[in-house]
């Protein structure tokens, strides 16, 4: 095992599986730390946890019953993915999982780069960007659990990180990877325990991968992970692998279902695209709270009445910012957390009634549905967009597609479905 993965959530979980094959390593992802006597064969193998807004405490000791696991099978070098923007809070969870990693690793500093031009996400004097924007000026300063306000990597990292932060600029990460490993050497014995580095190009990734290949601890998005891997493959074998991979986790055939629960500025796109061609049914906070068992059985009942040789139908908690605030100001955190136990109970209901095709939106709902399906592990298949391969389940006939919230085109959920017919509108 040369690369382990530990994941702040499902969808980054599935997004670095992909990037990671693409790249040329033979991946494995499992849901959960696997158990002691798991046999996992990859080269790189990722552990998907929901410690991404969970309390830090409870994400610390996730993190590092992952690392115990993964050190147990001798991984050669430990990757702490999150979002590629850097979803936490003031108090964490980056920080403080990063700070347990470095102290049982008992390495004296790591990288942060979250770094994903492919999908918009570049990082220019430390500063992180979404498209054009900085961070605090694109849709995640609303998010209605990790909302970001403040751009600089360096600032959100030694806010809830022990250690000081310095930077990699782009101009160093042009010069090479030699200067890369340098320049990250003269932070350490400033005393950094952080290096931000600068990426607004493949190119650069490349640079960084080969720079970091042989760190004891790695952290950032998937971006930096494809640039390891294409360092330690050399990309000799990134098309058969890629090849294999897309036949091994190719979605199956079957009734499917859309299930979006993310808020963001895209998701919000591909919703209101969606719903004017498929079945569509809006999911009711209020009813979600009053008795989730109840709802979530009869929204998987309307699921099942829709025709099935048209577009999947499609469940919906997706808002628009200003119904989204409206909906925090009455409900807060409860609203959310209701609605994600509401997909739980639709999920299994819909696998036991033999779905078998299920397409989330967002890494909240995406934990949610895959831990209600019990589902052990998957096998890495075709990529449907950048950072979003469709997965199919180890332990059960199961095809999943889980998206981060912003990731996609407007097309995505037709994306999932390519030659399928509209049959009209079901809501």
């Amino acid at each position: 095992m040369k690369i382990g993965v530990i994941a702040d959530d499902f969808t980054g979980a599935t997004d670095i599986a992909g990037f990671l094959v693409a790249g040329g390593l033979t991946t494995v992802q499992m849901i959960g730390v696997p158990e002691a006597d798991a046999v996992v064969e990859a080269e790189a193998v990722v552990i998907s946890l929901k410690s991404r807004s969970n309390p830090a405490a409870e994400a610390v000791a996730d993190s590092l019953a992952a690392l115990d696991w993964l050190r147990a099978r001798g991984c050669g070098q430990v990757f702490q993915k999150y979002c590629s923007t850097f979803d936490s809070t003031a108090q964490g969870n980056i920080g403080p999982v990063a700070d347990a990693l470095l102290a049982a690793l008992d390495a004296p500093i790591t990288v942060i780069c979250p770094a994903l031009p492919v999908n918009g996400r570049s990082v220019y004097l430390g500063h992180l960007f979404v498209g054009q924007d900085l961070l605090q000026d694109s849709g995640m300063r609303d998010h209605p659990i990790t909302p970001m306000r403040d751009s600089s990597l360096i600032r959100l990292m030694q806010g809830q990180a022990k250690g000081r932060c310095g930077l990699v600029p782009v101009a160093v990460v042009e010069q090479g990877a030699e200067a890369v490993r340098a320049r990250i050497e003269a932070l350490r014995a400033e005393g950094c325990a952080y290096a931000v580095l600068d990426a607004i190009s493949d190119a650069h990734l490349d640079v960084l991968g080969e720079a970091v290949r042989d760190m004891a601890l790695v952290t950032g998005g998937s971006g930096l992970a494809a640039g390891i891997a294409r360092a330690i493959s050399g990309g000799a074998r990134a098309e058969a692998l890629a090849q294999a991979a897309a036949e091994a986790g190719a979605p199956l055939q079957g009734p499917g279902v859309v299930i979006s629960g993310s808020c963001s500025v895209m998701t919000n796109r591909q919703v209101a695209a969606y719903r004017a061609a498929a079945p569509t049914r809006d999911v009711e906070v209020e009813h979600c709270l009053a008795d989730a068992e109840a709802y979530g059985a009869e929204l998987a009942d309307w699921v099942l009445a829709q025709p099935q040789d048209g577009l999947a139908p499609l469940l919906t908690a997706t808002a628009s910012p200003e119904r989204l605030r409206g909906i925090q100001a009455a409900h807060g955190s409860a609203a959310s957390e209701a609605v994600e136990r509401v997909f739980a109970v639709v999920a299994h209901r819909l696998a036991e009634a033999g779905v078998t095709r299920f397409i989330v939106a967002g890494g909240e709902t995406s934990g949610s549905v895959t831990q209600a399906l019990a589902v052990t592990g998957f096998a890495i298949g075709p990529q449907i967009a950048p950072g979003v391969p469709w997965v199919r389940a180890v332990n059960r006939p199961l095809s999943l597609a889980l998206k981060s919230g912003n990731f996609g085109a407007e097309s995505f959920f037709f994306d999932c479905q390519p030659g399928v017919q509209s049959k009209g509108d079901g809501a």
